[in-house]
């Protein structure tokens, strides 16, 4: 029976590490950044293809699969419709959740706002 609890305990214990997470903040293009050293601003518009999320100026990287997902919600935006260039005017905002894997973020939910 102590076994049996312990394990129970160890694994409830390590279900708690793999909650998501959830990051707000602003999108970036992440080969602008790289280009400019961060000394320019370098919002993301539709065309870029990776990006950052800077949440109170901690940048966070997004892994491929999530650039990809950024991209498609970038394209979705209900703004565009009446817009085409509303991502080239403003800072896009975002809301990612996910999980941070190897100093990346792995979104398992992407809005763009």
């Amino acid at each position: 029976m102590r076994k049996f609890m312990t394990t129970c305990a160890l694994f409830g214990a390590l279900s708690g590490l793999a909650l998501a997470e959830t990051w707000e903040g602003t999108l970036l293009d992440a080969n602008c950044v790289r280009q400019h050293h961060g000394n320019k601003a370098c919002d993301a518009k539709h065309s870029s293809t990776a990006f950052l999320l800077d949440v109170n100026g901690t940048r966070y990287k997004l892994d491929n699969k999530s650039n990809d997902e950024t991209r498609s919600a970038m394209e979705s935006r209900s703004d565009r419709a009446s817009n085409p260039d509303a991502t080239k005017a403003v800072p896009v905002h975002a809301k990612i959740t996910g999980v941070m894997r190897h100093g990346k973020i792995r979104a398992s939910i992407v809005e763009v706002q």
